[in-house]
């Protein structure tokens, strides 16, 4: 390297420079011009500084430049299993101040040799390890040859060469061939299958005719079909949408053609039209939706309506009480179940139970928790037996009704939970959905409307970020912008627990009680906090008044406001809540008419509902098809008409998109396949792919090993790819685990799992104890 800048200190007078310039002129080192001034600032930092300090501060700042040559050279080499990390650490150990490029990649050798060996006890589980790492990634699956140079690393790290690793090579090099082949396979298949149901539904739809066929075909009139159709005794296959707001009306001749026999009996008495709500309509229901009854989706839940049921629906904002007066009449009963939206919920509604000394097994979608002798249950809302009938049941947070994602699951709670005495608890906007669906089931309600125990008031102007204090609880609406507001406040020194989507329950209650135990001075959260986690906020501050859904970014709303916003002022630790808004987030006037504003009704009161399977059983039989996709195309298309009376059909998009993706497996029936469909998984997270790969290897009779996250740095020096690398692998373990209760066959590494998801547990939650400025709050 050239001097550089040293002669320009070498002129200048010994009185003229600072200690460190005099530092680096002592030393004898050649320093290039441009890398001066970064070097100035590390020697200043080491002062008094001899020889070997300048030398050490020098490597630290040629080491950026290392690590790009690092990235540049394992990218040409087609090495995409060297993360950035790694030539983070080689760049770290290298000594030498101009060394060669081999240099730098025997260091590199010498990490990813640890890193290996850190992946698992033996070659095999290491290969395993790292290309689960890559398809986690969303990495492009390996050509034959750069998987066996990855394998030849892994096998050098492990000490194996020359012929010693011939074995393991042939064996993993054999096992990649068949893998690649069973993917194509099933492939494939799924395009096939994809075409032959596309031709089968595109089959049906030209066979439909236009209804001046109809005369013909029933031997009538047009008027007498125009009625009959009205009254719903001739079903109507397809409405099509037409100019001006009318519909073209198509109709199946393979329906029709045994109806001709009715045709006398209809015409010797008028018959009313049918009824909109309690007894579900005939329109549109070919024979896919007779045997699918989604139309009368009521009736399906068989354990229910044999029991002579009464609901009472509790509505009621934040802290007014409504789970403490369920809970009261739960404890009372013989036997009973608490269905709670999350994880986390459902937990403490068994501790809530044990605390009014009942014992109370548990149920989610990851564990099973029997307790021996316990006659209650407390679960998730999707684990609702609906064929186990008890004395008193309570379903929590009934306005997640109108969610587009998980709606469903609460149609088929409140219709199906087998409870004589079922309490429904929610929002007042709930009221409405639920009275619809008692009256669809045919069983009576009487409402209790609580108050809130604590006023809530809305500031009276903007927060600015200086004056957040003790007992704030501030709201943002994405993790990132959560993890910025966090790295503010501890920049100025302020204790901050968070909560976010992304965390784990037992990471979300241990922070919590940071909060709650005074460790945490503020509280910095998503609207993650809007259900459950009953913490002790005095004033909820809105970092911004608008949100990003999914699909578009918009103005909160009025429920959202109260439901979020309640959590402050916690009846018997404050007098009353307070809800603001942060300096330039909003105005606080519209926090304030927010939180005055009605109860609004839902813009279509009609419940969600989806297929389970016995439905995905009969419509498979129904069409002759073994395809999951042509099963869930035509409940999509023929089931359940869009202006049903009645229901709504929930969006099939992402089961549809995994029956894709594995409908090809060899080994999988069509109802294991519809379990993979239902597996909780993050599309942005290449969820599906992931889903596909493990299904396959399912199919194969291959055991499905547990997601890791590898080595994890030491808390302290963690930065957000870490803390973010380690939640996405919490949920794929949430997913893993999710199936391995379901196929215990297929995923047995359950206790692997386990001690994973604790060991994840807890690194993130030291991580995000660290209140010092690290490389997270950076």
């Amino acid at each position: 390297m050239s001097s550089g800048a040293a002669p320009d200190l070498e002129d200048c007078p010994t009185s003229a420079l600072s200690p460190a310039e005099a530092a680096i002129l002592a030393s004898g080192l050649a320093v290039e011009s441009r890398e001066m001034p970064a070097l100035i600032r590390r020697v200043a930092r080491r002062m008094p500084a001899d020889a070997a300090a300048v030398r050490a501060a020098l490597l630290e700042v040629r080491r950026r430049a290392w690590i790009a040559r690092l990235n540049d050279l394992t990218n040409r080499a087609g090495r995409p299993w060297v993360r950035r990390a790694d030539n983070e650490l080689a760049a770290g150990e290298t000594t030498e101040l101009e060394p060669e490029d081999a240099t730098l990649l025997a260091a590199l050798d010498a990490v990813l040799a640890r890193r290996f060996r850190a992946l698992g006890p033996s070659p095999e589980a290491a290969l395993e390890a790292v290309l689960a790492e890559l398809t986690e990634s969303g990495t492009q699956a390996l050509s034959a040859d750069r998987h066996a140079t990855l394998a030849r690393e892994v096998a050098g790290a492990f000490g194996l060469l020359g012929d010693a690793a011939a074995p393991f090579l042939d064996a993993v090099g054999g096992l990649e061939q068949r893998r690649r082949k069973e993917r194509r396979d099933a492939e494939s298949a799924a395009r096939e299958k994809r075409r032959e149901e596309v031709k089968r539904l595109k089959a049906w739809e030209h066979s439909l005719v236009e209804f001046r066929a109809i005369p013909a075909l029933l031997d009538c009139s047009e008027k007498e079909a125009a009625r009959w159709i009205a009254e719903g005794l001739i079903p109507i296959a397809r409405r099509i949408p037409q100019r001006g707001g009318r519909e073209k009306w198509e109709f199946d001749p393979a329906e029709l053609a045994p109806l001709r026999r009715a045709v006398p009996g209809w015409r010797q008495e008028a018959r009313p039209a049918a009824p909109v709500i309690g007894r579900g309509t005939r329109a549109g229901n070919a024979a896919i939706a007779r045997v699918a009854a989604l139309d009368r989706y009521a009736g399906h839940f068989a354990t229910a309506r044999a029991l002579n049921r009464r609901i009472t629906l509790v509505t009621g904002p934040t802290n007014s009480g409504k789970s403490h007066t369920a809970l009261d009449a739960l404890a009372a009963g013989e036997s009973g179940m608490a269905l709670a939206p999350l994880r986390l919920l459902a937990h403490e509604f068994k501790d809530a139970l044990s605390s009014r000394g009942v014992l109370a097994s548990l149920s989610t979608g990851e564990e099973r928790i029997p307790v021996p002798g316990a006659r209650h249950l407390a679960a998730t809302v999707e684990m609702c037996p609906f064929h186990l009938p008890v004395d008193v049941a309570v379903v929590d947070e009934a306005q997640m009704l109108g969610d587009r994602d998980r709606g469903a699951a609460w149609t088929a709670a409140i219709m199906g939970a087998p409870a004589r005495h079922l309490y429904v608890l929610g929002a007042p906007e709930a009221g409405a959905m639920v009275k619809r669906i008692a009256s669809l089931c045919g069983d009576p309600v009487e409402e209790v409307s609580l108050k809130r125990k604590s006023p809530l008031v809305a500031a009276r102007g903007p927060v600015p970020f200086a004056d957040l204090r003790p007992g704030d609880a501030l709201v943002a609406f994405s993790r990132r912008e959560v993890l910025d507001l966090r790295a503010e406040l501890v920049r100025r020194g302020k204790r901050v627990a968070v909560v976010y989507g992304a965390l784990s329950p037992e990471v979300r209650r241990a922070e919590a009680a940071r909060f709650r135990e005074g460790e945490a001075d503020i509280l910095v959260a998503t609207d993650a906090i809007g259900m459950g986690l009953n913490l002790p906020i005095r004033r909820v501050v809105f970092s911004t008044l608008r949100k990003f859904d999914g699909e578009e970014r918009r103005e909160l709303n009025a429920q959202e406001v109260k439901q979020i916003g309640g959590r402050a002022g916690r009846y018997g630790r404050f007098e009353e809540g307070v809800v603001a808004v942060l300096a330039g987030g909003g105005s606080p006037e519209t926090v304030r008419a927010l939180l005055e504003a009605p109860p609004a009704l839902p813009e279509d009161p009609r419940p969600l509902v989806q297929p389970d399977a016995d439905i995905i059983a009969n419509v498979a039989q129904e069409i002759g098809s073994d395809s999951l996709f042509g099963v869930l195309a035509r409940i999509k298309r023929a089931v359940l008409r869009a202006d049903d009376p009645n229901y709504r059909l929930a969006d099939l998009t992402q089961a549809m998109a995994v029956a894709s993706a594995i409908d090809g497996v060899a080994g999988l029936s069509l109802l294991q396949r519809w379990t993979y469909a239902l597996c909780p998984v993050d599309e942005r997270d290449n969820g599906v792919a992931r889903l596909a790969r493990w299904a396959i290897e399912h199919g194969a009779g291959r055991p499905v090993a547990p997601p890791s996250a590898g080595r994890l740095p030491p808390p302290e020096r963690a930065g957000r790819e870490e803390l973010e690398r380690a939640e996405k692998t919490h949920k794929r373990l949430v997913a893993w685990r999710w199936l391995s209760l379901r196929f215990p066959e297929g995923y047995p590494a359950r206790d692997e799992a386990m001690a994973e998801t604790a060991r994840l547990d807890r690194w993130i939650e030291d991580v995000l104890r660290t209140q010092r400025k690290s490389r997270l709050v950076a």
